[in-house]
């Protein structure tokens, strides 16, 4: 009972089960009683139409033909005196129907005597009739049960059929439902077992555009994401891995060159100066793989306040000045000195950091990057233009994604690691706003940032 199909076909099996007997018992029974119901109203019929004849014109011939009329037929009559004593008889030995007939009261309408039609072999109808003092009695009437005998078997033996068809389509219905349904949920759970495992070379057919089919499309999309993740982290750890190795090679060099006996403190200062400098650059490595942690724990909150934007983008403009001097590269700010931004501040300058440092990285000496804020109607814009190597079409629509870098061999020569962009649309989205992406490959972009 661990299959669906099985467990459906059993749920299947006894609705239909009880309902098809309940119809059929209700339909069985109907059927029975108004086949009895009409022999009844016809055996009714026939014996107050001979009572009705022999009142009008009683005479022993009348007796005789109505005698004569149901010989040799499925019903049979007597014709008695009012002590019961036979008087007519359509069949030669008489006590084969009088053993049936119960005792007689007097009645003074027609009406069924037996009706049992199981047990006794006859339905027994009476008819009083009175044409004067001395002439009257009963016409007693006998329908044969054997009809009805006939017809419950063949009603019995449709039933039967009918059942055992029944039957027959269930199981076909289960073998459907092992094909259809049954082997696609196997696939699907064969697929997420591979996936629980570790391995993501899944493939799954097209099985429809139904619910069976949503789900198959969604873990096979499932299996080309995490494999794609999968294939990105790798290619991210290993860079991350060789970017940690030259800093390394170089503290362990430089600190072991830095130590040694005779060097003049111009040589000490310019091998602890490079020394420094590969720290700075692993604090950086470091620094990025925090926020990569960060981004997979969804921890980013921020707390929205009202400040000047003066101030805070001033204080931005001197911690990044220096930067895009040691690289001969012009940093302008144009912005309201009036302009009030409703954010959280922290979060917002990480944002714009991690801005310009992209616009850093793949912007080129005597070029110019530009920072503008400003307010258009109730939002805070804020836009970032670089002159740098810009991004193609194609890449724009993943450049947010964790761990993608555009064109990897030349992001890993700008020193990009596939985070800084991912982290700024997760802190923009905590604030519920937008960022928009303006890009000519050769000619520079321009980041839109709506808060």
């Amino acid at each position: 009972m661990n299959r669906i199909s099985t467990k459906l076909t059993s749920y299947f099996f006894i609705s239909v089960l009880i309902m098809e007997t309940t119809l059929m018992l209700y339909l069985h029974q109907n059927i029975i009683h108004s086949r009895i119901d009409e022999e009844f109203s016809r055996l009714i019929a026939t014996g107050s139409n001979h009572r009705d004849v022999l009142t009008e014109y009683y005479s022993d011939t009348t007796m005789k033909h109505i005698v004569l009329m149901e010989t040799d037929g499925e019903r049979e009559v007597l014709i008695t005196d009012p002590q019961g004593d036979i008087i007519e008889s359509s069949v030669e030995n008489i006590n084969e129907l009088t053993k049936y007939v119960p005792r007689i009261e007097k009645t003074l309408k027609d009406e069924i005597v037996v009706s049992d039609w199981k047990d006794s072999p006859y339905i027994i109808s009476i008819h009083p009739y009175k044409v004067n003092a001395q002439q009257a009695g009963y016409v007693i009437m006998f329908q044969s049960t054997k009809a009805v005998e006939q017809l419950v078997a063949k009603l019995n033996m449709h039933f039967g059929m009918a059942g055992i068809t029944s039957v027959v389509v269930i199981f076909l219905i289960y073998a459907i439902l092992s094909k259809f349904l049954t082997r696609p949920l196997i696939r699907m759970k064969e697929a997420t077992e591979k996936l629980s495992k570790g391995d993501f070379d899944v493939s799954l057919p097209f099985i429809g555009k139904d619910e069976l089919g949503e789900l198959s499309g969604s873990i096979q999309k499932l299996a080309d994401d995490l494999e794609r993740l999968k294939a990105e982290r790798n290619e991210f750890l290993a860079s991350i891995a060789h970017e940690l190795s030259t800093p390394l090679t170089y503290l362990i060099g430089y600190s072991k060159v830095a130590m040694r006996q005779g060097l003049n403190e111009q040589e000490r200062t310019h091998y602890l100066e490079i020394i420094i400098e590969e720290s700075n650059r692993m604090k950086e490595l470091v620094k990025n793989l925090l926020d990569l942690a960060k981004l997979d724990e969804n921890t980013y909150t921020v707390t929205k306040e009202n400040y000047s934007a003066r101030p805070f983008l001033e204080n931005i403009f001197q911690l990044v000045k220096p930067s895009f001097n040691l690289k001969n590269i012009r940093l302008d700010f144009t912005y309201d000195s009036e302009l009030q931004i409703y954010a959280d501040s922290l979060r917002l300058e990480q944002v714009i950091l991690n801005l310009l440092d992209n616009a850093l990285k793949y912007s080129n000496e005597h070029s110019t990057v530009t920072l503008e804020a400003f307010k258009k109607e109730e939002t805070t814009v804020i836009k970032i233009t670089d002159e740098g190597i810009g991004i193609s079409k194609e890449d724009i629509e993943l450049i947010f994604e964790k761990l993608y870098r555009v064109e990897k061999s030349r992001s890993r020569a700008y020193g990009g690691s596939g985070i800084g962009l991912a982290v700024v649309k997760e802190l923009i989205d905590a604030h519920g706003g937008s960022i928009e992406v303006l890009s000519d490959v050769g000619k520079g972009s321009t980041f839109i940032v709506k808060i």
